[in-house]
């Protein structure tokens, strides 16, 4: 199998290449040439599985031979032995065919990990394989930082520098990722929003100068592995429910769109997913598509559910090249024409095929504080922000009772404390290990939002170029 990019004027590359690759040298990202499918006897089988062994069958094949199988096995293992729950990504009934899916049982409490603990792994294995270091560079607009740190710190070939927006994460998201010690990790308070640092890091990597210079490599869902990931957990949940004898629908949070790009590549991998939900806060460019056709850029603005204030959506361009008939050049044009203009429009008889698969639905903090008590009062489930979005969006959008709708909880309550006590007067507490989070020191630089000072930031913490 091979990969290549959305914009398609960068080198067709093999898995291990993408990985360290993460952005394409066009600007676009990478996806496979040709998707794995899965038979319905293949997908039986996945029934009742351990999720690190399902997760190995639906990962190998996008592999293509570039990871010996037993070595990729034993990484998948490892990765999620770690876990605090014996499922790994365990299924909670609300209701009848009201399903949550519990994203938060990994080492930062949030669904990120499900991916970044594999995707370290993965660098330190081809890295050492191929004698090189790289310096990765990301954004997070809260849980990807954390989740990022926690999967590289202390592997000696590679250093990793996040940036976050300044003042607009949740304490304990900051600090998650601002009180590791680790030589190889350095934290970046850029002021500005998430889609300041999202481009920030977008425009280091098509610097192809410096780019090489220090061997950048990403971790943002923009990284092609990041997503082949996700794709396990929607495999996980939906051969659980009966599936593929059964269709399951997904409501999923989202401002990147990477998580329910996911949803969609398990879709196109034989995964019968008849619906699916993207459900949005304020910061609603999602939602506002699904239900115009047109793709347009607004201001941010702060919500309880800081991981979903976002307004580019960069993972939406993998899909755009779905709906394009793979044709990279009209995906350029469409992404010159939003980075320009502000925003796209597609043609009706590609909305109406969208329209078929994917809903969106919007909560502003208000009704999100609602959804989070009346969830309480209903079920005891305490949910974060984030989570509470997504069952809110499945249960406003679903359109066939009889078919299981699965909302993904993506944070763990204890992430949002403030937020939850408010809706519920219960305030979640962090799991005995993060107990001491708010008494450890924290390291972290605020810079400018300005392209030049935080590339010569890079270049220092780097401690190798190439």
């Amino acid at each position: 199998m091979t990969y290549h990019s959305t914009r398609g004027q960068a080198p067709v590359l093999a898995f291990d290449d993408v990985l360290l690759a993460g952005l394409a040298r066009d600007g676009g990202l990478y996806l496979p040439q040709t998707w794995p499918q899965f038979s319905k006897t293949e997908m039986a089988a996945m029934a009742g599985l351990p999720y690190a062994e399902l997760a190995t069958r639906v990962m190998t094949p996008f592999l293509d031979g570039t990871l010996h199988a037993d070595d990729f096995a034993a990484l998948v293992a490892e990765t999620y032995a770690g876990f605090e729950h014996a499922a790994v990504a365990p299924l909670k009934e609300l209701g009848r065919n009201d399903w949550l899916l519990e994203l938060f049982h990994g080492p930062t409490l949030a669904f990120k990990d499900y991916a970044l603990q594999l995707l370290g792994r993965l660098f330190d294995h081809v890295l050492t394989r191929k004698g090189r270091r790289v310096t990765i560079v990301g954004a997070t607009s809260g849980d990807t930082g954390s989740a990022a740190i926690e999967a590289c710190r202390d592997r000696a070939a590679v250093d990793i520098i996040i940036l976050h927006p300044h003042g607009r994460v949740s304490e304990v998201q900051r600090r998650q990722m601002t009180t590791v010690a680790s030589a190889n990790v350095h934290n970046v308070a850029l002021d500005g929003t998430f889609d300041d640092c999202q481009d920030m890091v977008k425009a280091m990597f098509n610097d192809q100068t410096f780019r090489d210079e220090l061997q950048l490599s990403a971790v943002n869902s923009i990284n092609w592995a990041r997503i082949m990931a996700q794709i396990v957990y929607y495999f996980a949940a939906g051969t659980a429910l009966g599936a593929p004898h059964r269709p399951v629908s997904f409501a999923v949070p989202t401002g990147n769109f990477g998580n329910v790009y996911a949803a969609f590549a398990a879709r196109r991998m034989g995964l019968p997913i008849p619906q699916l939900v993207v459900g949005s806060n304020a910061n609603d460019i999602l939602t506002r598509f699904f239900e115009s056709g047109a793709m347009r850029m607004d201001g941010v603005r702060p919500t309880l559910s800081p991981s979903m204030d976002i307004q580019v959506s960069s993972n939406f361009e993998r899909y755009l090249f779905d709906m394009l008939n793979e044709d990279g050049a009209r995906v350029r044009a469409f992404m010159e024409a939003f980075r320009a203009d502000g925003r796209y429009t597609v043609d009706p008889a590609v909305m109406r095929d969208i329209g078929a698969l994917f809903s969106g639905h919007r909560l502003d903090d208000e009704a999100t504080r609602q959804t989070i008590r009346r969830l309480y009062e209903e079920t005891g489930e305490l949910l974060d922000p984030h989570s509470a979005i997504g069952v809110a969006a499945g249960r406003a959008c679903r359109r066939d009772a009889a078919t299981p709708m699965v909302a993904l909880a993506t944070a763990h309550p204890a992430k949002f404390p403030a937020a939850v006590e408010a809706a519920t007067g219960v305030r979640p507490a962090l799991p005995p290990r993060l107990a001491d989070l708010f008494e450890r020191p924290e390291r972290y630089d605020v810079l400018p939002n300005d392209l030049e000072t935080v590339k010569a930031y890079v270049r220092r913490a780097a401690r190798v170029t190439a």
